[in-house]
């Protein structure tokens, strides 16, 4: 567990977690995963350093709008900065170009799913930007990953809180992946849940 991390988010509380998710939504290398800021932020929850709701008002409002002002350069100026994009940037054209391909078939669904899937978020907002996905249909998506992604993480670090210690010891790639499925999975069976609740109605 990186001391000074925890360090850094205990003394700036909110203000530090929105910075450190907002700036790695737009792209920015960050040497410390947002799903550990997230879960640190959920165990600080736990410890009474942050208040659990506003940790997950943070979180979300920094995924949202890093999130949307990415999409926002990229459907006003992708093409021509893919065009010319720098050796140095990260994002590759074959990459966006399949999952373009995917979000333009599934709209709503493809852009929330692609938010879903670890490395692969910042490129279904930049490939949402390209194809040009209408905001009306990109910021509800967005919203529902933020909730979901972000709030799930803080809610899953409040949640392992007494076991701390333990987790932060283990926490890798096989446990994010493992968490983030667990999270989709709980996510998916709400929605179908809602959606069968409204069926009835009518």
């Amino acid at each position: 567990m990186s001391s000074e991390v925890v360090l850094y988010l205990t003394r700036y509380g909110y203000l530090a977690l929105f910075l450190v998710v907002f700036l790695q939504e737009l792209g920015v290398p960050n040497p410390v995963t947002n799903e550990f800021v997230l879960l640190l932020a959920g165990y600080l929850a736990f410890e009474g350093v942050l208040n659990l709701w506003a940790a997950i008002l943070t979180a979300v409002a920094a995924d949202c709008l890093g999130t949307i002002v990415l999409y926002v350069i990229f459907y006003r100026a992708g093409g021509y900065f893919m065009a010319h994009r720098p050796k140095w940037f990260p994002i590759r054209p074959d990459h966006v170009e399949r999952l373009a391909s995917t979000i333009s078939k599934r709209r709503l669904w493809g852009i929330y799913v692609g938010r879903l899937i670890p490395f692969l978020r910042g490129y279904a907002s930049v490939a949402a930007g390209l194809v040009s996905i209408r905001p009306q249909v990109f910021i509800p998506a967005v919203v529902i990953s933020a909730i979901t992604w972000s709030g799930g993480y803080v809610v899953a670090g409040r949640l392992l809180g007494p076991y701390w210690e333990q987790v932060a010891k283990r926490i890798g790639g096989v446990e994010s992946v493992v968490l983030v499925l667990v999270l989709v999975l709980l996510t998916t069976v709400a929605v179908r849940a809602i959606l069968s609740a409204r069926r009835a109605r009518v």
